[in-house]
């Protein structure tokens, strides 16, 4: 691995890619200080602990805290090189993206900046999200120069690099996965390619600037809610046609051309779910797939929700003796996706607040992946996959590998991904 050119590195937002990113560049043994709003976050992080599930993190962060490369902070301190990596939710009920968090973390950096500096924005972002930030940079520090009026002479360097990891895999995706870097120039380029290079195996692909870059990482991820909607909406035809859509899709995908992906009961995480918006809030009257993908996913768990009613009605046929305060109902994981603790944007948890809402009967939630269930499911009750076995009605929203390997309960089930 070439040397880190940067003596001292800061992350701000210390998350579940910040705190990898700033763990890992502490790694190399670089003095790196992250900075974090939550100061819970700022404590558990210098006693060397962990606030997320993530392989591997838990122990790097325990040696490089111990060892003293890394240290967490709630203000900003002067740093060589600086990565934004917080959240970029939406607003309204229009998916516009909201970028209040990157904004407020340019203005928390801004007072300590110093010329020569790098500041990337890590964050998944809509186009014209770096030139933003770099422009509530320069309205806080008119005494420093930025590339959009200094260009190659600027005092501070602009650039774009967005995560690309997986969840579960982020540790070794870190790594081994090639980068794509969008400067506001080719020095800018440079110095984050430079940055990058210093624990990444993979290529460091430098694009012509970081509207492309930015496009990138939204692009990657409309792909793959193109190809889950595709199977969700075969799952909606076959149940009409009343076939099976997992030996439907294991059957065509037999062809040596043919990959389909796996239905669920929606799209979730913070990336495939919300990424698709911003390219659709960027060209609304050009993103006509892109925009239909993401409402075929949106609905699937309403379409969910249906067939658990229906497991009830004719659980409550069946059972004429029963009244539906009586019919137990487990949903098994919250996640939005398989083995990890990570609720953001989950259809899993969009469903079972829907029944915890609607409900009359005891709730069971298996989510071996959390010790406590959120304030909006304080109705139900957290317990193990032995527990929920003889519920009367089995909903299996995520395939953790604990499930699948589990023997199947005793009740009515509604599948929705082929685990059973």
């Amino acid at each position: 691995m070439p040397k880190l050119p940067f003596k001292r590195i800061s992350v701000v937002g210390l998350g579940y890619i910040g705190l990898p990113t700033a763990a890992m560049f502490a790694s190399r043994k670089v003095d790196v200080v992250g900075v974090d709003v939550n100061q819970k976050t700022v404590d558990t992080i210098n006693r060397g602990e962990v606030h997320i599930v993530e392989p591997d993190l838990d122990l790097v962060v325990r040696a490089v805290v111990k060892e003293g490369y890394l240290r967490a902070t709630t203000v900003p301190e002067p740093a060589e090189a600086f990565l934004i990596a917080v959240p970029t939710p939406f607003k309204g009920q229009n998916h516009q993206p909201d970028l209040g968090f990157i904004e407020a973390a340019a203005r928390a950096i801004a007072p300590v900046l110093e010329a020569g500096n790098l500041v990337i924005l890590e964050s998944t972002s809509p186009v014209g999200a770096t030139e933003a930030m770099e422009g509530w940079l320069a309205e806080a520090r008119p005494d420093l120069s930025f590339p959009q009026t200094a260009g190659e002479d600027s005092d501070i360097r602009i650039a774009h690099c967005p995560e690309r990891v997986l969840p579960g895999k982020v540790m070794q995706e870190l790594i081994t996965n090639d980068r794509v870097i969008g400067g506001m120039t080719p020095a800018c380029s440079e110095a984050a390619a430079s940055l990058y290079r210093s624990f990444v195996t993979g290529e460091c692909v430098v694009a012509s600037g970081p509207r492309v870059a930015e496009m990138a990482k939204l692009t990657e991820n409309s792909f793959r809610d193109i190809n889950i909607a595709f199977a969700n909406e075969l799952s909606l035809i076959c149940d009409a046609l009343g076939m099976d859509v997992w030996e439907l899709i294991r059957l065509a995908n037999r062809h040596p051309r043919v990959n389909i992906l796996q239905p669920g009961p929606g799209v979730g995480g913070h990336c495939i779910a919300v990424d698709p918006w911003f390219i659709v809030s960027s060209a609304p009257e050009q993103a006509h797939l892109i925009r239909t993908a993401r409402e075929v996913n949106d609905r699937k768990p309403e379409w969910v929700l249906k067939k658990v009613q229906a497991a009830i009605g004719c659980y409550l046929l069946a059972n004429p003796a029963k009244t539906a305060a009586e019919v137990t109902l487990a949903v098994y994981g919250l996640a939005f996706k398989p083995d990890i603790d990570d609720l953001r944007e989950s259809p899993a948890m969009e469903i079972a607040r829907s029944l915890s809402a609607t409900h009359a009967g005891p709730l069971m939630i298996v989510e071996p992946f959390i010790d406590s269930l959120p304030r909006d499911l304080k109705d139900a009750s957290l317990v193990t996959y032995a527990q929920a076995s003889e519920a009367d009605i089995n909903v299996l929203l995520v395939d953790h590998t604990a499930f699948k390997n589990a023997a199947a309960p005793v009740g009515r089930k509604v599948d929705c991904r082929g685990v059973w």
